[in-house]
C-alpha cells in the first residue's frame, strides 16, 4: 500500500513536469531556431534566470551525495557551500562579461566564444567533444541519482533500472522540444518543493529522532566529534579521508572559478535579458546555499538512527530517515523534490551537449548551416547523449561524488583558455592549445592512478596551475600577432568585456 501512494504521488509530478516544460513553449512553435531552444532567446528575466542557476546547483548530490559526504566525512562536506558561494561572487564579474562578449557575436555557448575568439572552428569543435566526456559522466551521475530516490520512495518495488530509464525518459521528453526555457519553467517547481521539503525536514527530523537541536547537537560533539572537524572522519593517515584543510582550501578555488565556465552555467548568463539580471542573481543566489546544510545535518543524524551504512548505501542516509518515518504520500512528495533536483541540471546538461555540438561540431558538414537543421540535428544529439550516459549507467556505476569531481577537475582546464583569452590580447591559438592538452593529460593522469588528492592538495588544481605556467611560457615565446594570426589582438573586444564587468 505504501509503494502505491508513494509511486502514484511521484508518477502525477512527474506527467505535471512533462505537461509544464512544454507548456513553456506554447504558441512559440519553431521561432528563434537554435537561440531560442538553446537560450530561451536570450530573454530570461532576473526570477527565471534564479530558478534555472539554482537548479543547476542543486542537484541530485545535494539530497544524496551531501548527506552521504556527512554520514561519512562529516565537515568535509562544506566544501560545497564554500565554493559555491565564492564561485557566486566570481560569477558576478564573469557572468555579464560572457554574456556581452556572446550577445555581440551571436554566439550561443562556450565552444562557440572559443571558436570565434580563436578563429577556428575546428577547435570549438574540439572543446565540445572535451566537454563532453566531462559532461556525460554527470549526466549519469543525475541518473544515477534519480534512479535511487525513484527506487527507495517506491520501497523497492521499482528497481534500479527501471528507476534510471523513468530518469531518462521524463528529462529527453520535455527537453528536445521546450529546450531552456522548459527547464526554467520546471525549476520553479522544483524549486517550491525543495524549499518545502527540507525546510520540513529540518525541523522534523531533529524533534523526531532527538527531540531537538539541541540534544542532537550535543549528541554529536560527545560521540562523533571526529565528523565536526577536517579532515573529518578518517583522518589524514595511511587509509585515511585526505580530506584535510589543504584539500578543502584548494578544492574550494579550483570549483569556484570553474563553476563560472561551466557549459551549463554559460547558458543560463547567455539566456538572461540582460546584464543587469545576472548581476541580482549573482547576489540572490547564496541565499540559496543555506538549504545545502539541512542534508548535510541529516546525514550526521543518521550515523545514530540508521548506523553501519557502507559504500553506495550510505548516500541514502537521508532517505532512510524518510522512509522510516514519514507516511507514503509525504515520502513520495520528498522523493519527487529530489527527483526534480536530477531532471532539472540533467536536461541542461543534454542541452548543452546538444547545442555545442549542433553549433561547433555538425556545423562542419556543410548541409547544417544555422538555421531549423543546425536545431534539429542539436535536438538529436541530446537523445544521443541521454541514450550513451544511460548506458554508461548500466555498464559503469560509480559512486555519485566522484563523477562530478572528475568533471570539474576535467573542465577547470578550460579556465585559461576561456577567461584569459578573452581578456589577454597576447595569448595566441598555440599557447592556449598547448596549456589545454598539458592540463587535461595531468589531470586524467593523476584521477586514474588515484592520486588524487595529491599530498592532501586537489589534483585538479595542480593540473590548472601547470596548465597556466605553460600557457603563460608559450604566449611569451610565441605571442599573437598583432597584424593577424587568427585568435590575436583583434578577437577580445576589450571595450565590450570592460563595460560589461562594471
Amino acid at each position: 500500500m505504501n509503494a502505491a501512494v508513494a509511486t502514484s504521488v511521484f508518477a502525477v509530478f512527474m506527467v505535471a513536469t512533462v505537461a509544464l516544460g512544454l507548456y513553456a513553449v506554447r504558441g512559440r512553435g519553431g521561432q528563434g531556431g537554435l537561440a531560442e531552444w538553446s537560450v530561451g532567446g536570450r530573454s530570461l528575466g532576473a526570477v527565471f534566470i534564479w530558478v534555472l542557476m539554482a537548479g543547476e546547483s542543486y542537484t541530485s548530490f545535494s539530497y544524496l551525495g551531501a548527506a552521504g559526504w556527512g554520514y561519512n566525512y562529516g565537515a568535509p562536506v562544506l566544501y560545497v557551500v564554500a565554493y559555491m558561494s565564492c564561485g557566486y561572487a566570481v560569477g558576478y564579474v564573469v557572468g555579464p562579461m560572457l554574456w556581452a562578449y556572446a550577445r555581440k557575436h551571436d554566439l550561443v555557448g562556450i565552444t562557440d566564444m572559443v571558436a570565434h575568439r580563436y578563429d577556428r572552428r575546428w577547435l570549438g569543435a574540439a572543446v565540445a567533444i572535451l566537454a563532453t566526456v566531462f559532461l556525460l559522466p554527470y549526466i549519469q551521475l543525475q541518473i544515477t541519482g534519480m534512479g535511487v530516490v525513484v527506487s527507495t520512495i517506491s520501497y523497492g518495488t521499482i528497481s534500479l533500472n527501471w528507476g534510471y530509464f523513468i530518469a531518462f525518459a521524463v528529462t529527453t521528453g520535455f527537453v528536445v522540444v521546450s529546450g531552456l526555457r522548459g527547464s526554467a519553467w520546471v525549476s520553479v517547481l522544483k524549486d517550491v518543493l525543495v524549499i518545502g521539503t527540507l525546510g520540513f525536514l529540518a525541523v522534523y527530523v531533529p524533534l523526531h529522532y532527538f527531540d531537538g537541536y539541541g540534544p542532537f547537537l550535543d549528541r554529536l560533539v560527545a560521540e562523533k566529534s571526529d565528523w565536526l572537524t577536517l579532515p573529518g572522519h578518517g583522518g589524514d593517515g595511511e587509509g585515511g579521508s585526505g580530506l584535510g584543510t589543504a584539500w578543502f582550501a584548494t578544492t574550494s578555488v579550483l570549483n569556484a572559478l570553474t563553476v563560472v565556465i561551466f557549459p551549463t552555467t554559460v547558458a543560463g548568463y547567455l539566456g538572461a535579458r540582460n546584464a543587469d539580471a545576472l548581476r541580482r542573481n549573482a547576489i540572490w543566489l547564496p541565499a540559496y546555499n543555506v538549504l545545502l546544510f539541512v542534508p548535510m545535518l541529516l546525514g550526521m543524524a543518521a550515523l545514530f538512527v540508521v548506523p553501519g551504512l557502507v559504500g553506495a548505501d550510505s548516500n541514502l542516509a537521508l532517505f532512510r530517515l524518510v522512509v522510516d518515518s514519514l507516511p507514503a504520500w509525504a515520502v513520495g512528495v520528498i522523493g519527487v523534490a529530489a527527483a526534480l533536483s536530477s531532471v532539472v541540471p540533467m536536461a541542461v546538461f543534454m542541452l548543452v551537449i546538444g547545442t555545442m555540438w549542433g553549433r561547433s561540431v555538425l556545423s562542419l558538414v556543410p548541409s547544417l548551416r544555422p538555421g531549423r537543421r543546425q536545431k534539429a540535428a542539436s535536438q538529436l544529439v541530446v537523445v544521443v547523449a541521454g541514450t550513451l550516459a544511460l548506458i554508461m549507467t548500466y555498464a559503469v556505476p560509480n559512486t555519485l561524488v566522484r563523477l562530478s569531481l572528475i568533471s570539474y577537475e576535467g573542465m577547470a582546464q578550460l579556465l585559461p583558455m576561456v577567461l584569459l583569452g578573452l581578456l589577454w590580447r597576447r595569448l595566441s591559438l598555440t599557447a592556449a592549445v598547448s596549456g589545454l592538452v598539458v592540463g587535461v593529460v595531468l589531470v586524467c593522469a593523476l584521477v586514474f592512478t588515484e592520486r588524487d588528492p595529491v599530498y592532501g592538495i586537489n589534483a585538479g588544481l595542480l593540473a590548472l596551475v601547470v596548465n597556466l605556467v605553460v600557457t603563460l611560457v608559450v604566449a611569451y615565446v610565441r605571442p599573437a600577432r598583432r597584424s593577424g594570426e587568427p585568435g590575436g589582438d583583434a578577437r577580445p573586444d576589450a571595450e565590450v568585456l570592460a563595460s560589461a564587468a562594471v
